[in-house]
Parts: structure tokens; C-alpha cells; sequence
């Protein structure tokens, strides 16, 4: 490792993290998870699950966290009791529609309060009459896994049939993933439809599990090695044949002239990390499909930008959905900056233009936002971020890290 290689400390994946807590909770608590997300999110999941266990109240309020929200539907709904479930305005915004009528589907009963297919909703918890269910999988993998975690704890299993492919789809194979190493069976059709998940049953062993570091928030660092590539990045415990779709971060980046090297210590067996080298050759056009990893739009998309790289990014349509209009959000203050967007239906395409700094760049209570576009204080050192205190929602210790790279004279 040479000297000035700038060594970055990421957070556990949060994804990984609130599917572990919840393979615990099914299971009976008998793993150890180190490593575990320190983001607000897994906070949230921990003490909600907390909640659940206690009984210290029937009414679980989710923030603005919608995977929170989408893996606690199906748990609360086979818990015995009747429960509230609800969060924030713009979660209250996000659908559940399609996890909530597979849910019907399999007998539980469940009433939206407000407007129809969408929180809050009143949860009678019970048993369900079927194990077979039908999702649309279009909007969200969430409602995959959520209802696959449940699983285990009912008496025949479940089969479940997506009805359209699925968004974001690796991160329904890390769900199987994590259940297989919980000791759960875990089969996929061969057509890739279909999934059916055994009950547990007997005691798991007592095992550790360790939390790889998370592949979203290494994104980030990924455009600041494209924008300052006289320095060397190195991104401590990451790991590139990871599980997580957003690893899809490799791929893009090294189209833009970021190679990704894996380094492990010879003297400890967990000693990975991943160095980042920028300033290859850019090309012309790129284009790069996003139906796997909609969360790494936002970073994509300002990267693009900043190197004047024409940029095409498919199966975007979702990201609308997320915590904030992600579309709308990205254009408008891309375009505010003097950059040039044009999107329709599955595509967002970034032109070549000038940017400009603005004051300020608006995040919309939005984490991926607020990181998507800090890496832009790299080549316009005044610009200031709105709240950046949005992001401990997945990386509360990103400013920290990120001011390594900005302080750095070399």
C-alpha cells in the first residue's frame, strides 16, 4: 500500500443488516450479527423488532424508511395481536399495494386507514389459510423478501410466484442467501419465477454472522476517485464478489476510466479492502442498465455529468418511489447547474454540459441525494449540500469520511 493511499471506512450493509435481524427474530435470536449497520434505518428495524417482543405498543411508526415498513407488514401480520403500522408523509406516499394484497391473498386481514394501498395500515395479526402467493415485484424486491423472511415461521413454508421481473433482484438472492446460512431450505423454480422456502424447524446453531461493507455507500467514493485522480482511495473491508447488487458500482465506473483492485492482508483472514484508481481514458457514450441497482442512479448520474460523459441509464422508472422523487430530484437540480437531462418512461439520459455551482443543492430529505452530489464539492469547493444531516439514514458517518478526500493536498 503506498503511503498516500487515502483509506476510507465504510459502513456495514444496511440491507444485510435488517435481513439478519429479522432471520433473528424469526429464528428465536440465536445468532450473533457483528458488524451490524450503525444507520438509522437498522437502528429503526432493531427497535421496532424490540417492540414487537416487548409488546410496549401496538402502533409502529416507520419514518421515512420503507423497507422497514415492507419487512414488518408480513411479521406483524402473524403476530398475534391487532397493530398499527405506519411512517413519515412520504412513506405514507410510497406504495404497498402489491405486498399488501399478496398478504390478503393468504387470508391475513389488513385495512388501509387513510387510502388504499397505502399506510397506514390496521394489522389484524393471525394465521394465514394458504401458502401460496402471487407478487408483483415491479416497484419494489421488497415486497419479495419481506414475505420470504416470514416464511420459516409458517407451519408449511411458503411458495411464491413473481408475476413481472422483478426490480433489484439480487438483493431477493440475498435474502435467500441469508436464509440458506440461517439453516433454512431455500429452492428456486428453474424458470426463476417461483421461490419456496421451507419452515424452520429444530434449533439453529449458534453462529456469527459478520456484515459485509456496504456497496451503496462505496459509490460515492467511486466518482471522487473519477474526479480527482491523482489520488488513491482505498475502501477498508469491501469486498468485490459481494452479494449486494449495488457491487453493479465496479461495473459502471470502470466504463469511466475507475479500475478497482482487491487487496487482501496477508496477516488477517478478513483483511479486504478495494483500491480506487482513477483517470483511464473517458468514452464518448455510456450506457448502463440500472434495473438491478436503482439506488446507484443518483451517483451515476452526477458522475456522468461531471465529466461531460453522455449517459444513458435504463430501467429507471422506480426510482421516482424512493425517498424522494429521485427523478424529478436529480433532473432539476442537475439542470439548475446548467446540465442537460432528457427522460421518458425506462430512461434517463445525461448530455454533455457545463456545470455551475449552485447555492444550495437541494437534497429533499433525501440520503442519496445529499452523497450523489457531494462528491461536486471536489471541483467546486464552495458548494454547499441542504441538510446534510439526511444522511445517517444509511451512512451516518459519510461526512467524516468524505472530508478525508476533500482535505487532501497531495
Amino acid at each position: 500500500m503506498k503511503t498516500n493511499d487515502i483509506r476510507i471506512t465504510l459502513p456495514a450493509s444496511k440491507s444485510m443488516s435488517n435481513r439478519w435481524l429479522m432471520i433473528n427474530h424469526v429464528t428465536g435470536g440465536h445468532f450473533r450479527i457483528n458488524k451490524l449497520s450503525t444507520s438509522n434505518d437498522t437502528r429503526l428495524m432493531r427497535d421496532l423488532l424490540t417492540q414487537i417482543e416487548t409488546k410496549s405498543s401496538n402502533v409502529y411508526y416507520c419514518d421515512n424508511a420503507g423497507s422497514v415498513a415492507r419487512f414488518l407488514m408480513p411479521l406483524l401480520s402473524i403476530t398475534p395481536g391487532n397493530h398499527v403500522l405506519t411512517g413519515d408523509e412520504r412513506l405514507r406516499q410510497r406504495p404497498m399495494a402489491p405486498l399488501i394484497d399478496a398478504l390478503r391473498s393468504m387470508g391475513f386481514r389488513i385495512e388501509c386507514t387513510e387510502n388504499e394501498g397505502f399506510l397506514p395500515v390496521y394489522i389484524h395479526g393471525g394465521v394465514p389459510n394458504k401458502r401460496t402467493v402471487s407478487v408483483d415485484p415491479l416497484l419494489s424486491s421488497q415486497f419479495v423478501s419481506s414475505l420470504l423472511l416470514i416464511a420459516p415461521c409458517l407451519a408449511e413454508g411458503i411458495s411464491l410466484t413473481m408475476t413481472q421481473r422483478p426490480t433489484s433482484r439480487p438483493y431477493i438472492e440475498m435474502t435467500c442467501d441469508a436464509l440458506r446460512q440461517a439453516g433454512i431450505e431455500v429452492r428456486r423454480s428453474s424458470n426463476g419465477r417461483t421461490y419456496y422456502v421451507q419452515p424452520f424447524t429444530g434449533k439453529p446453531k449458534p453462529a456469527t454472522i459478520s456484515i459485509e461493507r456496504d456497496w451503496s455507500s462505496a459509490s460515492y467514493f467511486y466518482t471522487m476517485a473519477l474526479l480527482r485522480p491523482d489520488l488513491r482511495i482505498r475502501l477498508l473491508g469491501l469486498q468485490l464478489d459481494s452479494c449486494q447488487g449495488d457491487s453493479a458500482t465496479d461495473a459502471f465506473f470502470r466504463q469511466l476510466g475507475v479500475t478497482s483492485t482487491e487487496v487482501r492482508s496477508p496477516y488477517r483472514a478478513a483483511g479486504r479492502s478495494v483500491t480506487l484508481n482513477g483517470g483511464g481514458i473517458l468514452p464518448k457514450t455510456l450506457q448502463f442498465n440500472c434495473l438491478d441497482c436503482p439506488d446507484l442512479v443518483p451517483t451515476f448520474a452526477v458522475a456522468a455529468a461531471a465529466v461531460k460523459v453522455k449517459t444513458t441509464l435504463k430501467g429507471v422508472s422506480n426510482i421516482a418511489l424512493k425517498e424522494s422523487d429521485r427523478m424529478q430530484a436529480i433532473s432539476d437540480e442537475l439542470m439548475r447547474m446548467g446540465g442537460k437531462i432528457t427522460a421518458s418512461g425506462e430512461e434517463m439520459t445525461i448530455h454533455p454540459a457545463t456545470l455551475n455551482p449552485v447555492e444550495p443543492v437541494r437534497t429533499y430529505n433525501d440520503h442519496r441525494i445529499a452523497m450523489a452530489f457531494a462528491p461536486l464539492q471536489l471541483i467546486f469547493p464552495n458548494l454547499q449540500i441542504e441538510n446534510p444531516g439526511v444522511v445517517s439514514k444509511s451512512f451516518p458517518e459519510f461526512w467524516e469520511q468524505f472530508d478525508q478526500v476533500l482535505q487532501n493536498k497531495l
